[in-house]
C-alpha cells in the first residue's frame, strides 16, 4: 500500500491516514468546510507498476490496488468495476455530438457506481477495525453500503428520508441494514455524525454541515472510472467527461484519477469535467466565487430546492471538492429541468437500449445543453457517466408512459390500439 496520509484540499493541512476526521478541522467554519484527500508516494507507485502490468490483470476495480488506500488483504469485493464504455452514435447524433460514449455503471453488483466507493470504504473500515458501518443516504449509496457491509460481516445502519423510493428502501433492508428516517438532509448528517462520535462506527457518507462529501478513503474508488476510460479509449484522453453531481464525490474522484495518470507521466492531456444538477448549487457558487471556490463571504451557499425526479443528485449545497474539480479542469455546471431529464432517460432507452435512473439521465440532458450553448464542440469526444439503473426508481418513469391498452385478439384491433396509444402505424 502506497498511502502516505490525508491532506486538506483547501488549506493543505495534513492528517495521519489512521485518523477519521470529518473534513478539515482547521478550515471549518459555520458556513464553509473542505474535504480531505488521500496522498500517496507516487514515485514508489511509478517504480512498482506499469501500464502493461495493470492491463494484464483481471478487469475489475482492485486491479488498481496500488492507487487505493487499503491493503488488498482487507478488501471487501463483489467484483465491482470493469464496466463497459459504450459508443452511442445514434444518441450522440440527437444530442449534437459526434463521439459520445457512456460509462455504464449500471453493471456493478448493486447496479450503481456507488459500489466502487463502498468497496474501498468498507475495506478501509475492516482494515481499521471499525465495529459497524453507518451512512446518510436517500438512494444508491444506502443500497451499496448495506450490501458491502453484509459482505464484510459488519452491522449497518442507514439514515434516510421518508420520501426515499420504495425500491431503494427495500434493497437497504434486504441487505440487512437497519433503516431509519429523519425529516431533512441536515438531520441525516447530524445524527450520523453524533453516532460516529459516540460509538466509533465508520461512516461511508458525509457527516457534517456544511457538507464535505463522503469518506475520503471511499472517494478513491471513483478514480478507477478514469483509469478504465483511458484503457477503453486506448489511452486517448476524452475532451469532456460529464458527471451528475451531488456531493461531488464521483466528480472529484474521477478528476483525481486523470491527474494521477498525468502525474505518473502516463497521459499528457486532461479532460474538462462538466457537472449536471437539478438545482443550481454548483452553478451559483461558481458564478459568485470568482474562481475562489467559495461564495460570498467565503461561504458555500445554499440554494432553494424542490421535489425532483433526480432525487439522488438534488443537493442544495455544493462541496469544495466538487467545485475544485470544476475549477481545475476549467469546467462548468449546468442545470436541467425534470422534463429534460425524463426525455433524456426515455431517449437513451429507446435509442441505445440502456435504461438508467433519472439521476443518471441528467448527464445526457446536460450534454444537450452544453452542445447547444457552444461549451462542447460537436466534434468533441464526450464521455457521460451513467451512474445507476432505472430499476432503482421505475415509478418515476411509469408516470410518463402511456397506459398499456387491453385489446381484442385481432390484428385490426392491435393496429387501432397502437395508433391511439403510441402514434404507431405500419
Amino acid at each position: 500500500m502506497f498511502l502516505t496520509g490525508l491532506r486538506c484540499l483547501h488549506c493543505g493541512a495534513e492528517y495521519p491516514a489512521a485518523d477519521l476526521p470529518m473534513g478539515c478541522e482547521r478550515c471549518r467554519t459555520p458556513h464553509f468546510a473542505s474535504a480531505l484527500t488521500c496522498t500517496y508516494d507516487y514515485e514508489a507507485i511509478r517504480k512498482a507498476t506499469r501500464v502493461e502490468t495493470l492491463q494484464a490483470r483481471l478487469g475489475w476495480l482492485w486491479r488498481y490496488a496500488e492507487f487505493l488506500p487499503v491493503d488488498p488483504v482487507h478488501r471487501v469485493t463483489m467484483r465491482e468495476g470493469g464496466t463497459p464504455l459504450m459508443p452511442c452514435p445514434r444518441l450522440g447524433a440527437t444530442l449534437g455530438v459526434r463521439d459520445l460514449y457512456l460509462k455504464d455503471e449500471t453493471r456493478n453488483p448493486t447496479w450503481s457506481f456507488k459500489d466502487r466507493l463502498c468497496s474501498v470504504a468498507i475495506s478501509k473500515a475492516r482494515e481499521m477495525g471499525a465495529p459497524g458501518i453507518i451512512a446518510s443516504t436517500t438512494g444508491n449509496h444506502g443500497a451499496s453500503t448495506a450490501a458491502y457491509a453484509a459482505r464484510a460481516g459488519l452491522p449497518c445502519i442507514i439514515v434516510t428520508r421518508a420520501d426515499a423510493p420504495l425500491t431503494v428502501r427495500v434493497l437497504m433492508q434486504s441487505y440487512g441494514a437497519r433503516v431509519v428516517a429523519v425529516p431533512t438532509d441536515e438531520d441525516r448528517w447530524k445524527v450520523v455524525g453524533e453516532w460516529v462520535a459516540r460509538h466509533g462506527w465508520f461512516s461511508t457518507t458525509n457527516v457534517s454541515v456544511p457538507p464535505v462529501g463522503s469518506t475520503p478513503f471511499g472517494v478513491e474508488g471513483y478514480k478507477t472510472i478514469a483509469y478504465e476510460i483511458m484503457h477503453q479509449l486506448d489511452w486517448e484522453t476524452p475532451d469532456v467527461v460529464v458527471v451528475p453531481v451531488s456531493a461531488g464525490d464521483a466528480l472529484f474522484g474521477i478528476w483525481k484519477g486523470f491527474t494521477d495518470l498525468r502525474r505518473l507521466g502516463w497521459i499528457d492531456d486532461l479532460p474538462t469535467m462538466m457537472a449536471v444538477e437539478p438545482f443550481p448549487a454548483y452553478a451559483v457558487v461558481l458564478e459568485r466565487g470568482a474562481g475562489t471556490g467559495t461564495g460570498e463571504g467565503g461561504a458555500l451557499v445554499t440554494v432553494p430546492g424542490r421535489r425532483t425526479v433526480a432525487f439522488n443528485v438534488g443537493t442544495r449545497t455544493p462541496t469544495y471538492q466538487g467545485l475544485l474539480a470544476l475549477r481545475e479542469s476549467r469546467g462548468r455546471a449546468v442545470v436541467v429541468e425534470d422534463t429534460e431529464t425524463m426525455e433524456a432517460q426515455l431517449s437513451l432507452a429507446s435509442t441505445e437500449g440502456l435504461y438508467v435512473e433519472a439521476s443518471s439521465a441528467v448527464a445526457l440532458a446536460g450534454v444537450r445543453q452544453l452542445v447547444a450553448s457552444g461549451a462542447v464542440a460537436p466534434e468533441a469526444t464526450v464521455v457521460a457517466v451513467m451512474t445507476s439503473s432505472g430499476l432503482k426508481d421505475p415509478e418515476a418513469t411509469a408516470a410518463r408512459l402511456p397506459q398499456v391498452p387491453l385489446i381484442e385478439p385481432t390484428a385490426a384491433a392491435m393496429e387501432a390500439a397502437l395508433a391511439k396509444a403510441y402514434g404507431f402505424r405500419v
